[in-house]
């Protein structure tokens, strides 16, 4: 989409850069034209958006309802905005594998507006990955098989007591008592957009609904190392102000973690959703 001052340009395998935008005095309807751009692509991507605290939330409830996330660390004065922070000792960082925010809610978080605050002189990029265009490439067969099938989603074996977190220097992330579970179809169709997205993850997805633990892990195995091809992904390089508004219901993300000894913050606002079908 090109207006006099914005253009939104699909990038190869997920997602699309917004250029010609002021995120803080945006109009409805570039507003509009990005959330649309969201919906279709999975991501949208801007650069130099510098915005306060403010500023970020007020950009933020204009693309969707805001809702508060359960696990990570708040800002000092602003409960809306997670801190996504990696200090310059610390080996592990956040997100660190694929995987699709909120699955394990009954009804899974829209997607996040994730702003870069300090960056490391190199690396931390983002990948995404097109759950859209993995879903495409899937044989008829495979389509077949898998329409019918739904899938648990669990939180606790990430966000526990005695959980993956809480075996590393990030144990900040884990001991929650509220550590909720869902199914969900394993394909949806984007109420946005109208597409069919593949709906698994490698990171909370545990099982098949129905089948035998050993068949459902093979499915997913096969429907991950499908997804993970590079030709279905995007590499997201961020410098304070850079912006990723993404959909959890259309896309895979994975945080590097490539910049030890460096200290990385981004503030990050989830975005509300609704049921999946």
């Amino acid at each position: 989409m090109h207006t006099d001052t914005l253009a939104i340009r699909p990038l190869e395998g997920c997602g699309a850069l917004v250029e010609g935008i002021d995120a803080a005095r945006a109009t409805d309807a570039e507003i509009d034209a990005v959330r649309a751009a969201v919906y279709d692509r999975g991501v949208a991507f801007l650069h130099g958006a510098v915005l306060t605290p403010e500023a970020q939330i007020a950009f933020a409830k204009r693309i969707g309802p805001i809702v508060v996330n359960r696990y990570f660390p708040k800002t000092e004065r602003y409960p809306e905005i997670a801190k996504v922070e990696k200090a310059e000792a610390q080996t592990t960082n956040i997100g660190g594998g694929w995987h699709t925010d909120h699955s394990y809610d009954t009804c899974p978080a829209m997607g996040s507006v994730l702003m870069a605050v300090v960056t490391p002189p190199t690396g931390g990029d983002t990948l995404f990955a097109n759950m859209y265009a993995a879903y495409d490439a899937l044989s008829d067969e495979m389509k077949a098989k898998i329409a019918p099938l739904k899938a648990h989603h669990a939180s606790a074996h990430v966000f526990g007591e005695a959980s993956v977190y809480a075996q590393t220097d990030r144990a900040d992330l884990a001991g929650h008592k509220d550590t909720p579970e869902a199914i969900h179809p394993v394909v949806i169709t984007h109420p946005g957009s109208g597409k069919k997205a593949l709906y698994v993850n490698p990171s909370f997805t545990t099982g098949i609904v129905g089948m035998a633990p050993d068949e459902g892990r093979a499915l997913l195995m096969e429907l991950y190392a499908h997804a993970m091809q590079p030709r279905f992904h995007t590499r997201f390089s961020w410098a304070p102000g850079s912006i990723a508004i993404w959909d959890n219901r259309a896309t895979w993300h994975f945080a590097m973690n490539d910049y030890q000894g460096h200290y990385r913050l981004m503030h990050r606002i989830t975005l509300d959703g609704g049921p999946l079908s």
